[in-house]
């Protein structure tokens, strides 16, 4: 029986301390982690099939991070951490608005960003077994949910999403019509202790909204003002 290798962690990051920082506390953690200083060089490396997680700096040279993570969600649906240090909300959502699936704002504790990787992957494992293995796809109007294959079609075509964003879909589609609040979608897609910004699930709906409906000729996902959302099926 062979041995299970460690999860690979890239880490595209220039700053030296937070790099040994990281490292440490993410191979304590049990992870294998390797790391690049250039930003170009990152999306590259973000693209190989062993790489489980991208830990992306906003600053990163040689490509900016907001722009890797836009290009890596061209081809790749790998979960994206961001740091960052801007403090500003609207920078923050930015991030978010290029395919990040999750944030964490500089100066941060070592401690935060493994249970911030740990999460994202927990939430990314496609389970080979259980539940998910023996529920059948969910189908409402032209959208399918296949929940063991972790993927979704519009009209049949396969879209590709986030983690986050497979999370969400599969959360609304499972009481089509009804309103979900965006508490009750944090706590869902990113699990009850979250503590990001209140306008963390609005973008992921925006993002998510824009894909599902590339697809299709109605909004699959209606925004139910001063409450949240729902998923709805054309008549």
């Amino acid at each position: 029986m062979s041995e299970r290798l460690p999860t690979r962690v890239l880490l595209v990051e220039d700053d030296r301390v937070v790099v040994e920082t990281l490292t440490t506390y993410l191979e304590h953690a049990g992870f294998d982690v390797s790391a690049t200083a250039d930003g170009a060089d990152g999306l590259e490396r973000a693209q190989a099939p062993d790489v489980a997680l991208v830990i992306l700096d906003w600053m990163v040279p040689g490509m900016s991070g907001p722009e890797v993570c836009r290009r890596l969600r061209a081809v790749s649906s790998v979960p994206v951490l961001m740091l960052t240090a801007r403090t500003a909300e609207d920078d923050r959502i930015r991030g978010l608005e290029t395919g990040a699936d999750d944030y964490v704002a500089k100066p941060f504790s070592p401690r935060e960003v493994v249970a911030r990787v740990q999460a994202l992957l927990r939430r990314s494992a496609a389970a080979p077994g259980g539940a998910r293995a023996t529920r059948p796809p969910t189908t409402v109007g032209e959208l399918e949910v296949d929940h063991f294959k972790r993927e979704v079609r519009v009209a049949g075509a396969l879209v590709a999403l986030t983690p986050t964003e497979f999370r969400l879909i599969e959360a609304l589609i499972t009481h089509p019509g009804r309103t979900f609040t965006r508490e009750e979608l944090v706590a869902r897609a990113f699990g009850p202790d979250y503590d990001g910004l209140d306008r963390t699930v609005d973008v992921h709906i925006t993002n998510l909204r824009r894909k599902l409906n590339a697809g299709s000729g109605h909004s699959i996902i209606q925004t139910v003002h001063g409450i949240g959302y729902r998923l709805v099926a054309p008549a």
